[in-house]
């Protein structure tokens, strides 16, 4: 299939983003996950940089695979700022883009015949490095992976073909003399641009099984999951924004919760529902350590109750996080 076919097809399926590149190894791609893995950057995230044997070789990933397709969905919409009480998703959890996009990715497998694979949210693969090599977008200072329309508001997915597709070029596009998202972070997580330090990264934080950071809690705000800061602040996501003003997000759609609901319900029930966000062994304690740290951050004396039974329960990490909101709350509340 031709560029002007493939893009025609994209379009029909609703697909943002499409790109072709050769089933070669990413072999630059792993000499950085193994060099930054010695260094300790990754901290104990997994994901593609596990086996950076697999996820960098496409070629292995389908018998006579020929050619990586990378697609991108925009899933960025407006939503509301969290009120009293609330905490705050992160725009690509509000809904299951990546599940969108993987039936998207099958329907456009069908299309090209053959045998395929579509990898999506999957450790198998380093989808960012497809999308850079097919021209789908370029690394951005933050490492995200950035679109020349839809700026990082993407999700990204892959699907391995053995037919023969036209390649697409890279694009000729960076981020210049801009550190914007560089500044912007927090807790420095970025300060080596184009390397992120998950040690220092606010989203890794909500993610580990462990206490998180003093110094960290403040930073968090009203995220419970994840962190926006650095795309927040991107020049290249504030065109997405104009173009899609207005735009509702999908019905079900969660842009913000009930922090004291996290905190008193079924702790089982709470994790399926989340069951999109990764949750270290769907251990319902993650998310309520998230939320206490919210409440610290934007809760009032109406909330004090709810923190108070976690502080003095037999959960010591829970008891010591809510111990630190209820100091903040009062801190405020005094000043």
């Amino acid at each position: 299939m031709q560029r002007a076919e493939l893009t025609a097809v994209a379009r029909e399926l609703g697909l943002d983003a499409i790109g072709v590149t050769a089933a070669s190894p990413y072999e630059e791609t792993e000499r950085h996950i193994r060099e930054r893995r010695e260094r300790g950057l990754f901290a104990d995230m997994r994901f593609t940089m596990a086996q950076p044997e697999v996820s960098c070789h496409p070629e292995t990933l389908l018998p006579g695979a020929r050619s990586v397709v990378s697609a991108a969905l925009c899933y960025w919409a407006d939503g509301p700022e969290p009120g009293p009480g609330e905490g705050r998703l992160p725009r690509y959890t509000w809904s299951d883009a990546y599940a969108e996009l993987r039936e998207r990715l099958d329907a456009l497998g069908r299309r090209l015949g053959g045998e395929f694979r579509v990898l999506v949210d999957a450790n198998q693969h380093v989808d960012r490095e497809a999308a850079a090599r097919s021209g789908v977008g370029f690394y951005g200072k933050n490492t995200m992976l950035i679109t020349r329309r839809h700026g990082s508001w993407v999700v990204l997915g892959t699907l391995v073909s053995d037919q023969e597709l036209e390649p697409t070029p890279p694009l000729d596009a960076g981020c210049g003399s801009c550190r914007l998202c560089i500044d912007a972070c927090p807790t420095g997580a970025l300060d080596e641009p184009g390397t992120l330090d998950a040690t220092r990264c606010l989203s890794y934080w909500s993610q580990a099984p462990a206490a998180i950071p003093a110094g960290y809690r403040e930073e968090i705000g009203a995220f419970v999951y994840g962190c926006d800061i650095c795309q927040d602040v991107c020049p290249w996501n504030r065109g997405v924004e104009k173009r899609r003003t207005g735009t509702a997000p999908p019905d079900g759609a969660e842009p913000n919760v009930d922090l004291v609901a996290w905190l008193e319900e079924d702790g089982d029930e709470l994790v399926e529902r989340y069951d999109r966000l990764y949750v270290p062994r769907n251990d319902p304690r993650w998310l309520r350590r998230n939320a206490i740290v919210a409440l610290g951050n934007t809760g009032g004396p109406e909330h004090a109750p709810a923190l108070e039974r976690h502080a003095a329960g037999d959960d010591e990490l829970l008891a010591e996080h809510a111990r630190w909101s209820l100091a903040r709350i009062e801190e405020r509340r005094a000043g």
